[in-house]
């Protein structure tokens, strides 16, 4: 018996001392990444703050599933499966469930009602039309919190319909009030805060400053639901950029909170993590975390470039809103939003309303221009919310922007069976199409056309065109430039607008003194990625923008265009594929491409044996497809670009190609080979091997969560072999930063130094 109870004890110990040494090894993996986290990321003495305070390390990343796509909140957690909730009922428990993940990653945690809000009216006057009430509200532990708040009552019964808003949009308040609604302006807001004084009465609590004031909006409504003229069932909460960030998550937390409209609530509210941050040019959990540190919780920000392994995202808030009233409010350049971005969020949520018998409920609405608002704008957002409480039969029609693949016009959809097609790897370059050995340059040049009509027909069937040689009129007009952050040109620095293609613009920027003498520049095409509001100027950037980076840094002219859907040409993009139903929007951005190498070459300082493009993400893969068909470009930059396709597959959390054919839509006819990834008639091993033996640099920084670094260092690998065979070997670079897929300052500089070696060596 004895020697039964010491072996059982000898089996504890053992049990004890392997998961105490796993967790020691976990937890030293932790410490590492944050070091890391510490050396890449830029300061920010705030987060280093708060890590001393709390002791907190990152996640274990490589326990945590990848989710490149939003997750979606339907998806319940039961007895650690993921379940899919297809009841109210089953939704109710989830919405638990997803609101615990939305405060710790999110919001941080709040406090019960307080159960005790008391009012003061400290002056009250009547004014044409309306009475204005000046009120304390005080509330918690010995009602020792306050928050002011001003209500503005019109004439007449009642009851009225709340609008319940933030100080610094009073204005917004008074268009309502001549509505018919009862207007609540609280201190919430950068303009008049008190919410900063809840943190010493409520220390047990991590809100964040958008948080706090979100909570207080709902001990305004404690106070309104006392009020004999308020009608309760109709309350409409909104706010205008980082206030709409905090009426999303004050219409998360309180469900009397029948109607909410996020007016450009941006990245934190109706712009995803995923799809609106660094890799499109807008504003990242980086960003965002250092330059607003307190008004998302700092264990957001060891997200930055790890997007894909949250467990919740900021759509999660709107589907913490449903069944309730939720308009998204958007401007098309609005550098704090994306359409692309704004669209998902609502694709991402529907399915929910839709369950919940909501659909209605839901719905964007757009305005032209900026982040800025208007009296028209405030007029429609109180039309919607009369509509959601049943006071006018006037319903706002959403329209959407970007392609979607299901929706794609009937000539679109290609009979195309992958099992028609072989299957293939990235091993192939060096073979002919019976399977022989290619072992001379001959050989090779031969071989490439064959290669190059399979990267043709997946850019899909170009329709006819001639060539545009470039002119003033129909040239971007300088309030435009303005708007999207190009109206000005550093000194010593020129810039010509030029129509090109089919009839777009793209701005040529070079040394003043390059029109002067005989000597000829080169020249880059930059190639943006999505960056839907400013196009190839970055929303949000540390530093100069890439172009201005280029030509400084380098001493060669920059072209520069915005792709279609981005910048000035969002509206383009909405009936392309009814337009060129066999076409694709890479192959569109391709052919605008090579069209900007027609001007480029009939440019008189320009050296037309010296035109390169550089590309980051989308606009690498542009790059790339364009260099590969068009020898006139001498060489091509690649940031953070691509991933074999073929080896792409669902498994390596990036996505995979339905990005490209789904998420984007760029390549539509690449969509029936998902799940048959080996039988995509091309991959990038490819497109790279036919720019051989021109100059080629690849970057793929080491934590790209987009792109695969073994898969491509192996795709590398085999573009080496014909670079070797045509005695270039030098000529193919790669660079693997130990960074997470970003285009900063730093890699920039590293990028344009090697842009200057390759230019110079020509």
């Amino acid at each position: 018996m004895m020697r039964c109870k010491c072996f059982f004890m000898a089996l504890l110990a053992a049990g004890i001392l392997a998961a105490a040494g796993a967790f020691a090894q976990q937890t030293d993996k932790q410490k590492a990444e944050l070091e890391w986290m510490l050396r890449v990321f830029p300061k920010s003495e705030a987060w280093e703050k708060w890590l001393k305070e709390s002791g907190e390390l990152p996640p274990d990343f490589d326990a945590m599933p990848r989710q490149a796509a939003l997750p979606d909140p339907l998806l319940m957690d039961v007895n650690g499966k993921k379940v899919r909730a297809t009841t109210p009922q089953q939704w109710q428990k989830q919405r638990e469930q997803l609101l615990d993940l939305v405060k710790r990653y999110i919001t941080g945690t709040v406090p019960p009602p307080p159960g005790n809000v008391r009012a003061a009216i400290r002056s009250e006057r009547e004014e044409t039309g309306a009475k204005v009430q000046d009120i304390l509200l005080t509330f918690g532990p010995d009602h020792r919190a306050s928050c002011s708040m001003e209500l503005i009552i019109p004439k007449g019964k009642g009851p009225f319909p709340v609008f319940l808003t933030q100080d610094n949009h009073r204005g917004w308040a008074l268009v309502a009030v001549s509505r018919g609604y009862v207007a609540c302006v609280y201190a919430g807001a950068d303009s008049k805060d008190d919410t900063a004084g809840f943190i010493p009465i409520w220390p047990d609590y991590d809100w964040t400053k958008l948080t706090r004031r979100a909570w207080a909006s709902s001990r305004c409504i404690d106070y309104l639901e006392t009020l004999p003229f308020v009608d309760k069932t109709k309350i409409a909460m909104t706010g205008h950029s980082r206030n709409g960030k905090q009426s999303l998550i004050a219409g998360a937390l309180d469900e009397r909170i029948a109607a909410v409209i996020s007016s450009s609530s941006g990245a934190g509210g109706a712009c995803s993590a995923r799809y609106y941050g660094e890799t499109q040019f807008g504003e990242g959990i980086e960003l965002l975390t250092r330059a607003f540190p307190d008004w998302m919780h700092p264990r957001l920000r060891f997200f930055c470039g790890r997007e894909d392994r949250l467990p919740v995202d900021y759509h999660d808030l709107i589907a913490c809103i449903a069944p309730r009233s939720c308009l998204i409010a958007t401007a098309l350049n609005d550098n704090v939003e994306s359409v692309w971005a704004i669209e998902h969020t609502y694709f991402a949520v529907s399915p929910l309303y839709d369950l919940l018998g909501a659909g209605g409920k839901l719905a964007i609405d757009w305005r032209p221009g900026t982040h800025e608002t208007r009296a028209a704008d405030i007029e429609r957002y109180l039309d919607w919310f009369n509509a959601q409480f049943g006071r006018t039969r006037r319903e706002l029609r959403t329209t959407f922007y970007c392609p979607r693949y299901q929706n794609l016009p009937r000539a679109s959809i290609e009979k195309i069976t992958p099992r028609d097609y072989p299957e293939k790897g990235i091993g192939d370059l060096l073979t002919d199409g019976k399977g022989s050995p290619i072992k001379t340059a001959e050989q090779w040049r031969a071989r490439r056309g064959e290669i190059a009509k399979r990267i043709e027909w997946g850019l899909g069937e170009a329709p006819s065109v001639a060539v545009n040689p470039g002119g003033v009129y129909g040239r971007e007009n300088d309030w435009r430039a303005s708007m999207l952050g190009r109206g000005s040109v550093p000194s010593g620095f020129k810039k010509k607008s030029v129509n090109f293609a089919n009839y777009i613009t793209g701005d040529l920027y070079y040394p003043a003194d390059a029109e002067k003498g005989d000597k000829k520049i080169p020249v880059v095409i930059w190639l943006h990625p999505i960056s839907n509001a400013c196009g190839y100027v970055a929303a949000y950037k540390r530093g100069e923008a890439p172009h201005l980076a280029i030509l400084r840094q380098t001493g060669m002219a920059v072209f520069a265009f915005d792709q279609i859907g981005n910048g000035s040409r969002i509206e383009e993009v909405k009936d392309f594929y009814e337009r060129y139903p066999r076409w694709s929007l890479l192959g569109k951005t391709v052919a605008e491409v090579r069209a900007a190498v027609d001007v480029l070459e009939k440019v008189p300082f320009v050296d037309s044996k010296r035109i390169y493009v550089l590309g980051y993400s989308v606009g690498a893969m542009a790059g790339l497809h364009a260099t590969a068909l068009d020898e006139r470009i001498a060489g091509a930059v690649s940031v953070a670009g691509f991933t074999p396709m073929r080896l792409d597959t669902a498994d390596k959390g990036t996505g995979g190609l339905a990005r490209w054919t789904h998420a984007h839509v760029l390549q539509p006819r690449l969509g029936p080979f998902l799940g048959n990834e080996k039988r995509i008639p091309y991959d990038y091993h490819e497109v790279l091997a036919l720019i051989a033996p021109r100059p080629l640099l690849v970057v793929t920084p080491q934590k790209d969560r987009e792109n695969t670094l073994a898969d491509v260092e192996a795709c590398l690998a085999e573009v080496g072999k014909v670079y070797d065979l045509l005695g270039a070997k030098g000529q193919l670079r790669h660079l693997a930063p130990d960074d997470y897929n970003r285009y900063s300052p730093e890699l920039q500089q590293i990028v344009n130094a090697r842009l200057r070696e390759i230019v110079r060596s020509e």
